[in-house]
């Protein structure tokens, strides 16, 4: 499961005014290079917003259900076990020096 059931992350829209909200939730595919980063989640919708890391990195919407069923290389989506919640300007930070 990509998302514990107990996990609570602030609901789609809850965080919009926040200057610097909490990424709760890092996914990432071993094979791609991929990674997703949540801030805000709907389970009724299954939709996320946070931070994608592909090609360019950008805010926006994803849907749990698509990257559950993605597999590339015979490799789902898996989520970081060691993952701890941070800021999403470290993120931001950490994306701009890597490029």
């Amino acid at each position: 499961k990509l998302i514990p059931k107990n996990m609570r992350i602030p609901s789609i829209g809850e965080t919009e005014f926040e200057k610097d909200p909490v990424v709760h939730l890092k996914l990432f595919h071993p094979c791609s290079g991929w990674t997703w980063y949540i801030t805000e989640y709907s389970a009724e919708d299954q939709l996320c917003f946070g931070l994608i890391d592909g090609h360019e990195p950008e805010l926006g919407y994803f849907s749990l259900e698509e990257l559950g069923s993605l597999v590339i290389r015979g490799l789902k989506v898996e989520r970081d076990l060691h993952w701890t919640p941070v800021k999403l300007s470290i993120l931001e930070g950490e994306s701009s020096t890597r490029r």
